[in-house]
């Protein structure tokens, strides 16, 4: 690209290709820098919603345990080993992945967490299945890129993913 530029310049026509590489490098940097706080957007959102799940659980484990037992159908687990592995999923993960402490561990454990549920459930919205989809997408893009620069993990691994 800079040879290209450099016989441009010379050629007397590559001023303007030459601002417009000048903006394309200022546009990556900001994208880079924006990097870090949306990872952690992301950690947070997605632990929110979960984390909430597993608080609601918590409060009545009466009617956690009734409806593992008649509306939830965890494929291959007893109803109550399932209630308590998905509450503990919801409890423990999402505060991994918020610090950024295991972090692609804990957005691979909510994924599985997340398409339990969506598994289980014989009937459920579109609106409630396009946000599965949502917490989806979103676990997995931090799995594969890792939780960022703003991470515990950061610490541990030195080229921050």
């Amino acid at each position: 690209m800079k040879s290209l530029l450099a016989s441009s310049s010379r050629a007397g026509g590559g001023h303007w290709l030459t601002r417009f590489a000048t903006l394309v490098a200022s546009g990556h940097r900001v994208l880079d820098a924006l990097q870090a706080p949306a990872a952690l957007l992301a950690r947070l959102y997605v632990a929110n919603a979960f984390f909430s799940s597993g608080l609601t659980k918590l409060r009545d484990w009466d009617i956690t345990l009734s409806l593992f037992m008649d509306e939830y159908h965890v494929p291959l687990l007893p109803p109550e080993l399932a209630a308590w592995m998905g509450t503990a999923g919801e409890l423990v993960l999402p505060v991994l992945l918020v610090l950024g402490l295991g972090g692609r561990f804990a957005a691979l454990g909510l994924s599985v967490v997340n398409v339990m549920a969506v598994l289980s459930l014989s009937e459920i919205a579109p609106a409630a299945l396009q946000q599965h989809i949502t917490w989806g997408v979103l676990l997995l893009t931090l799995a594969l890129y890792g939780p960022g620069a703003w991470a515990v993990d950061r610490f541990f691994n030195k080229n921050g993913r």
